[in-house]
């Protein structure tokens, strides 16, 4: 455990933003009066859990890498940071579905077929509990995959002795 504890820490970050990405969107009225523009707005979370992965690599490329890290050793510290998040996300949906937003489905179900988008039966089937922790069990981790593949491009750093950057 203590040889994985940056990214357990950082996984915990994370899953702490989302939390609180929640809590701002419900505050802000996204999971009710503004729930047409949710779809729009939700996308911005990309800028802090970027950031997110961003620190959290640049802090083990420091701490656990001594200043030096291959773009291997990032990636695989990212998908570490992956799997903490993956592993908590359905414990993230269910405090948003039950605790934060307990409307947000139904309010999602009316506005949907409202649009004509959905049948009744196809926004029931789609928009509940079960079908959101699929969701999350499944993009989370692609998710933070491409997260991580990107980032650890960016974060590697040779040593003066091994060269310049790869």
């Amino acid at each position: 455990m203590e040889k994985i504890r940056i990214e357990l820490k950082w996984g915990i970050y994370f899953v702490l933003m989302m939390i609180g990405w929640m809590l701002v969107e419900r505050l802000s009225g996204l999971h009710g009066k503004y729930l047409e523009k949710q779809e729009i707005f939700s996308n911005f979370i990309a800028i802090p859990a970027i950031t997110i992965y961003v620190l959290a690599l640049l802090d083990l490329r420091r701490r656990k890498y001594g200043g030096s890290m291959t773009y291997g050793q990032g990636f695989v510290s990212g998908l570490i940071i992956t799997a903490v998040v993956t592993v908590f996300s359905p414990l993230v949906q269910y405090l948003t579905s039950e605790v934060i937003s307990p409307d947000y489905f139904e309010n999602m179900i009316q506005l949907t077929v409202s649009k004509g988008k959905m049948s009744q039966q196809e926004a029931e089937a789609y928009f509940n509990l079960p079908s959101y922790i699929r969701q999350v069990l499944v993009g989370t981790p692609v998710m933070g995959i491409a997260t991580t593949a990107v980032v650890a491009i960016f974060t590697r750093k040779r040593t003066s002795q091994q060269g310049t950057r790869a």
